[in-house]
This record gives structure tokens, sequence and C-alpha cells, in this order.
């Protein structure tokens, strides 16, 4: 069964790349060269000597261009994070703000899956949260979890929020690869999606009920950021906002 398989309830992935017309840079020739064999071979193959070999240049081009190995296994973890930012699909107005949500960790789990050797050594390299890619695509995860809050479903704080849907895709990656193939229960992706659903989702928007958690994180998250309030009101108003949605 294909890694694209594993995921139910529509996961969507483009794990396609474009190529530019004309000759490619050496830059990106070397990089591309690098995770095609990471991805065919695993990481011990990707010697200097080797990607040099692939990419049709000489040993010491890798050296001028990136330092040393360590720098292009950064480069190819910058590569990996902008290629999986350019697969993410943003709807700014989802019809179902859940549904969108759980679009995304499909699709997050279903790259990692589809790059398993790529994916590894995107979290180990320590380009990993200074990645400009993965500071973009954190953003848009941010986004996804904004208009959570805006409508009412949030049941924690943004940032929480987004830390354990983050962490759980990661997880679930990561987990399903270190498991022998013969024991990866599909079954497994689709209670740790839900788990998180649950974690950081109300079953109703919470605006429709009784009670002030709900409406202060929707409050929050729906503010301009440009109000008639000064900015030490706009402060006081957060720190009120945020001991009201705490409560919750």
């Amino acid at each position: 069964m294909s890694p694209r398989s594993q995921i139910t309830d529509g996961a969507r992935a483009d794990g396609s790349d474009s190529a530019e017309p004309g000759p490619r840079q050496p830059r990106q020739r070397v990089i591309e060269a690098a995770a095609d064999l990471l991805a065919r071979e695993g990481r011990d193959a990707v010697t200097t000597r080797a990607v040099a070999v692939a990419a049709g240049l000489q040993p010491p081009a890798i050296y001028r261009l990136f330092g040393d190995k360590d720098g292009l296994l950064e480069a190819v973890a910058e590569h990996g994070f902008a290629t999986f930012l350019a697969a993410k699909h943003v709807d700014p107005d989802p019809r179902d703000p859940i549904e969108d949500l759980r679009d995304g960790w499909n699709l997050a789990v279903e790259f990692g899956l589809d790059n398993p050797a790529l994916y590894t050594l995107m979290y180990s390299e320590p380009v990993g949260s200074q990645s400009p890619a993965f500071k973009a695509g954190m953003d848009v995860l941010m986004g996804r979890v904004r208009r959570l809050a805006a409508g009412g479903w949030l049941r924690v704080d943004e940032e929480l929020a987004a830390m354990i849907i983050h962490a759980t895709a990661r997880g679930a990656v990561l987990t399903w690869l270190s498991m022998p193939e013969d024991r990866r229960d599909p079954a497994l992706l689709t209670s740790l999606r839900e788990s998180m659903v649950a974690a950081v989702t109300n079953e109703e928007p919470a605006v429709q009920h009784a009670g002030p958690a709900g409406a202060a994180r929707a409050l929050r998250a729906t503010l301009p950021e440009q109000t008639a309030l000064s900015a030490s009101e706009q402060q006081l108003l957060k720190e009120w906002l945020d001991r009201l949605a705490s409560d919750g």
C-alpha cells in the first residue's frame, strides 16, 4: 500500500516539481542531485563526491557553494521545506474550517510519508525553525488557527493549538517511519488526527453557547490591528481577553 493511500478522508498532495526552462544554476543542480540521492539511496549516499558527479561538477565546487557537507545538507533541508510550502493549498474562506484543518494535517503527514528520507533530514538539521520556508508554512498554519478562533471553534489558545497541530503531524510521520512495514496500521494516522481535532476545537462554535471563553477567543481573533483604542488600551483589552479565554 502506497503512503498516499494511508490517510483517509480526502487528503491532498502535490509531489511534482515544475522544472524551469533553460539550464539550472549550479547551486540548484547540486541541491536537486543531493535530494535525489537522498531519496533513492539514503543519507549515507549523499557524499560530496557522489553529489558532484550527479550534478556534473567537480567536488571542490560543493565546498565553494556550501562550505562543507553539513552546509549542503542544510540547503537540502531548506529545499524540502520550500517544496512542502509550494504544495500547500490555502483557502482564505473555507466552507468548513474543521475539514480545512483536517486537510492541512493530512497534507503535512502525506508529504512526510511520500518523502521519508527528506522529511527526516528536514527535522534533524539545524536549519529547522530558522528556515524561511518553515516560517512561511507556520504562517499558513497560524492562518488556519486564526480562522478557527474567529469562528468560535477553538478550544485552546492559538499558539498552543498551532503547536499541537504541528507536533501531532510531525510525530505521526516519524512514528510511522520508525515502525516495521508489517506493523503500520493506517488507523494510527486517523486516530492521531482526530485526537488533534478534539484537542484544539469544539464540536460546535463556542460563541453559540453561554460563557465568555469562546466569545473572548473569537473577539481576540477578529479585532483589527487598527482600532480606535490606544496602544495601552489595546494591551489591556488583550490581557482581559486572554484571562477570559483561559477560563474555558
